[in-house]
């Protein structure tokens, strides 16, 4: 791919127009899409402004939004350039990058747009943000349920060109209600003469346009689909939504999980293009949250001063058993966030799990024990008792808050990954001094 990228850098700099549009034609538009999103700037314009118009259609739709926006903006004097290029995409791919840009610029955007594609656009963006409405296409191919089969396929040939898929066929009424959806396997391998009516079982799965998109990837994990169709809330069949698409939408809500479990406030989509200040603002407010929050360790240590000035030898442990401690509730959260996110378990689950963990807790903090006891045992065999004995417990209340924040973040409508590890690390810190120093004041005074 390297390669690729290359050679068209060295043909623009050599200014080998006709020598890029000869080459681009065998060139499959992933790779193209590869090498603009690497071209340096105004390189990825050029060679863009030199792929066929089909080409370009497909390539523009491989590209991240970044590069979307700016490829636009680099279209900007060729007016047709852009308004072809915008009528062509998917009616879901245009919405997104809509959705990514400037309201002021979508909205110039969308007047360059035929009548019937500005219809769709507007209508599209007039649902929910992150419903399935935004998601949808509404290029897609239905039968009526009294067609024959030999109807039902000439009906595939004419309208079927601009479909988003073909691989399921929708099956509705006079009044566009879905009444099922067939394969398209079992229309070909039908008689000619059969009904279309003859071959539905009446057992579809349909999403709502209002639905939220992460209700619709649940969909497609339960039900195994390569598409979905999208109704209204009277029944009617008014889109479709692909495999490929909800794929982007697990994407998006992975990154943005994994940067709120890292205290993240929002996702960063590319830290290599991002600006200093964005990265700043980004990451200030939780650590800014977390150091007033690690003042009452500090302050839980504090109380113990005295007591630690007759004890040094405490301090040796200090690191070791609270880092332990947050490095538990870490890795429970983390496995409770997954399971929550991807609906294995469910919030009235939590005493289960609870009991669960506290067995597997208990056994992890009796097998730290024995290592932090070895090490005691060398360094300083008067507190071995005291350095296990915080281990198992500091494991147990570690693991014990690493499961149960996701669960009250999901209590309180929040995003159970906003129950992040610092936040769970911090917690944990605050609770293993209070445990390690109480436990020694008890054997050791």
């Amino acid at each position: 791919m390297e390669e690729v990228t290359i050679n068209f850098q060295d043909l623009i700099q050599e200014k080998k127009w006709k020598e890029i549009k000869y080459q681009v034609v065998d060139i499959d538009p992933v790779d193209i899409a590869e090498a603009i999103e690497q071209l340096p700037e105004d390189d990825d314009i050029i060679l863009f402004r030199l792929l066929p118009q089909e080409q370009a259609k497909t390539t523009f739709q491989l590209l991240s939004y970044d590069k979307q926006e700016r490829i636009i903006d680099g279209l900007a004097a060729n007016v047709n350039k852009v308004t072809s290029l915008l009528n062509d995409l998917d009616p879901d791919d245009r919405t997104a990058l809509f959705e990514e840009l400037p309201g002021e610029v979508s909205q110039r955007l969308i007047q360059l747009l035929s009548a019937e594609e500005r219809r769709i656009a507007t209508r599209l963006l007039g649902y929910p943000e992150d419903s399935i409405g935004r998601l949808m296409t509404p290029e897609f191919v239905a039968i009526k349920h009294y067609y024959t089969v030999a109807q039902a396929l000439e009906h595939i040939r004419k309208f079927g060109h601009d479909s988003e898929t073909l691989n399921v066929i929708y099956v509705v009424d006079d009044n566009w209600k879905l009444v099922d959806d067939l394969r398209i396997k079992e229309i070909i391998l039908a008689k000619p003469e059969q009904k279309i009516e003859e071959l539905m079982d009446h057992r579809f799965v349909a999403l709502n346009a209002f639905d939220d998109q992460e209700e619709g990837l649940q969909e497609f994990q339960d039900y195994d689909r390569v598409a979905l169709p999208v109704v209204n809330t009277e029944g009617v069949l008014i889109g479709i939504v692909t495999f490929d698409d909800v794929m982007d939408v697990a994407e998006e809500e992975t990154t943005e999980d994994f940067h709120r479990f890292g205290s993240f406030q929002d996702a960063i989509v590319n830290p290599l293009k991002a600006r200093v200040m964005l990265l700043y603002r980004k990451r200030i407010f939780w650590l800014t949250i977390l150091v007033f929050m690690n003042v009452f360790s500090g302050a839980a240590i504090a109380h113990y001063e005295d007591f630690i000035q007759s004890a040094v030898s405490l301090l040796f442990f200090l690191p070791l058993l609270i880092g332990s401690s947050g490095n538990a509730g870490a890795q429970s959260a983390t496995l409770m966030i997954r399971s929550l996110a991807v609906g294995d378990v469910e919030v009235k689950d939590w005493f289960k799990l609870l009991s669960k963990e506290l067995l597997v807790s208990f056994l992890l903090g009796i097998t730290m024990a024995v290592g932090v006891a070895l090490v005691a045992s060398f360094r300083a065999p008067d507190i071995i008792i005291v350095v296990a004995s915080t281990m198992v417990l500091t494991v147990m209340a570690g693991s014990m808050i690493g499961l149960l924040l996701p669960f009250i973040f999901t209590l309180l409508n929040k995003d159970p990954a906003a129950a992040s590890a610092p936040l769970i690390t911090s917690i944990a810190d605050i609770t293993g001094v209070l445990i390690y120093f109480s436990i020694a004041k008890m054997f050791l005074l």
